[in-house]
């Protein structure tokens, strides 16, 4: 008759084999159905959002990216990048719409720079705009919290209207139509604010004659 083994040897073959179990339940069995299912019933959203133009992905609806001119000399660093006047432009990133360095400036509400700042964008905005300083929206001039928004405010949306119909030579209507039916409502109705997906326009912007 072979002999039992002993109670401590038993209750680590038991914890060992509760943990294989619950390794294939947990680790794949439990993964790979969620993945299935968030392929099947939400297919853009489980891949990220990605926008596509042409067969080639542009960016993802959940990532604000900057619209700007080419730099002459991309060999330089110290080079500023200048907003394409042909796009409607984001609001302004703390991190330059970079991925890895997301985050916000830090800078309170009774910060001097700040306001020197948001100043100077003002300035900034109205002139390339074409509009009076007054006229620039909050949200033209200062970053989100995480510095990837990919939304402006309707506002925003419409004062760039004729600076990119001109810089287009599209009329101007059918620009405002363009942003009018990109404005999107609420979240459920009552979340947050009406909002205007900037790659989204953008690439309707790209096929509007």
């Amino acid at each position: 008759m072979a002999k039992p083994l002993p109670t401590a040897l038993r209750t680590h073959l038991s914890a060992l084999r509760m943990l294989l179990v619950m390794t294939v339940i947990l680790g794949i069995a439990y993964p790979l159905l969620v993945t299935g299912a968030g392929q099947v019933a939400f297919h853009n959203q489980a891949n990220g959002s990605l926008v596509k133009v042409d067969g080639k992905v542009v960016g993802s609806s959940l990532l604000g990216q900057s619209f700007d001119l080419p730099k002459k000399n991309p060999d330089n660093a110290d080079e500023q990048a200048k907003p394409d006047p042909k796009w409607f432009q984001p609001r302004p990133s703390a991190g330059g719409y970079d991925p890895t360095v997301t985050g916000a400036s830090n800078l309170g509400p009774n910060s001097t720079d700040l306001l020197k700042t948001i100043q100077e964008r003002r300035a900034a905005v109205a002139a390339f705009d074409g509009v009076t300083p007054s006229q620039v929206p909050a949200d033209a001039v200062t970053a989100s919290g995480s510095g990837l928004d990919p939304d402006i405010s309707p506002a925003y949306a419409r004062e760039q209207v004729t600076r990119v119909a001109k810089a287009r030579g599209l009329d101007r209507d059918a620009v405002a139509k363009l942003v009018e039916g990109h404005v999107q409502g609420r979240q459920l109705g009552f979340l947050g604010n009406d909002r205007v997906n900037v790659l989204e326009l953008n690439k309707a912007l790209s096929t509007l004659r």
